[in-house]
């Protein structure tokens, strides 16, 4: 089940792309989060499991215009200097919305989360369509911008770096609740407020690390540090699953929020890329890239973690670790 929204996203995310590169951002913002709404209010209706993962995989599919559709808005709007700054603003908006789920939507029944996940998304569109503005017509491409195709290796070997960090983010976001409250005894409410401050602390951290590859002028060298900072913070956190509650909670909190913490910094490196003109199926592909692992990961978490929360979480580390070592060509870049 877990699967279903990055399997939908996965198969719709470089059209929805291209298509905002052809016709903006804003028809397809707008389109996209309505089609996503009305598939999760329907969802709470479900009546059987088949037909909520169809219904899952429909609402991934339409939400994630989404993505290359805001991220392709910032581009045209931010110039190279504080990119990484707005565009980690944007990337906020997912640990905001992760700390309100965490908090408010166990308390609510089946049908009451997707009807408020399906009314939040119908409201985003409502604001999109009367709000977003499409940005100036950019100028006459350059000759290196014009040439630029999706075949390009810098963008191959930058989102599967990216896909491999995704491994220590899924084992945080997607598992800790059902660790903390299976095996460690913690509530429902206990176990979500631990992801309500993972969330907190991702928020702060990918407005942070935008900042710092501002500064630096260089998504890569950021990106690639906070790999190795997630490998050392999770690889604790695997130490400590049968530790004191008082010193897992925290580190999970530390290594759940790094996790998160490199996302905008992805999603910058693969738009500049591209270009302007080129950004939507840039991000497109990058984010494709990204659901494509959001498959698997879950899938082959759970399947170790039957047997072995430990071996879950220690083969888990290693994801951002290789991924900081792929990244190593494009540090100077």
């Amino acid at each position: 089940m877990l699967a279903a929204e990055w399997l939908g996203s996965l198969l719709t995310l470089l059209p929805w792309g291209l298509l905002a590169d052809r016709i903006g951002e804003r028809r397809v913002l707008a389109v996209g989060l309505a089609l996503c709404g009305c598939f999760l209010v329907a969802a709470g209706r479900a009546d059987s499991f088949g037909a909520l993962f169809v219904l899952l995989f429909l609402a991934g599919a339409a939400g994630a215009s989404v993505n290359a559709a805001s991220g392709r808005a910032v581009m045209g709007w931010f110039g190279a200097q504080e990119r990484g700054f707005a565009l980690g603003i944007r990337q906020t908006a997912i640990p905001v919305g992760g700390v309100f789920g965490a908090l408010a939507l166990p308390a609510l029944s089946v049908e009451g989360a997707f009807a408020a996940l399906g009314g939040f998304c119908l409201v985003g569109a409502l604001l999109g369509a009367l709000l977003v503005r499409e940005a100036p017509a950019a100028p006459h491409l350059g000759e290196a911008e014009a040439a630029w195709t999706l075949r390009d290796r810098r963008l191959w070997r930058l989102c599967g770096a990216s896909g491999l960090y995704l491994t220590a983010q899924i084992a945080v976001m997607s598992f800790v609740v059902l660790y903390l409250h299976d095996e460690r005894g913690l509530s429902k409410q206990e176990a979500a407020a631990v992801l309500a401050g993972v969330q907190l602390g991702a928020g702060v951290l990918r407005i942070a690390a935008g900042r710092w590859s501002d500064v630096l002028r260089s998504r890569v060298v950021p990106l690639r540090r906070i790999g190795l900072a997630v490998t050392a913070a999770l690889a604790l956190a695997t130490v400590l699953l049968d530790g004191p509650l008082e010193v897992l909670v925290p580190t999970f909190v530390v290594a759940g929020a790094l996790s998160m913490a490199w996302n905008g910094l992805s999603f910058t490196a693969a738009a500049e890329l591209a270009g302007r003109a080129r950004s939507g199926a840039a991000i497109g592909f990058q984010q494709s890239t990204l659901s494509a692992f959001g498959v698997a990961i879950p899938i082959a978490f759970a399947a170790v973690a039957e047997t072995s929360w430990h071996l879950a979480y220690a083969l888990a580390t290693l994801g951002p670790l290789v991924g900081w070592a792929l990244l190593r060509p494009l540090r100077d870049r």
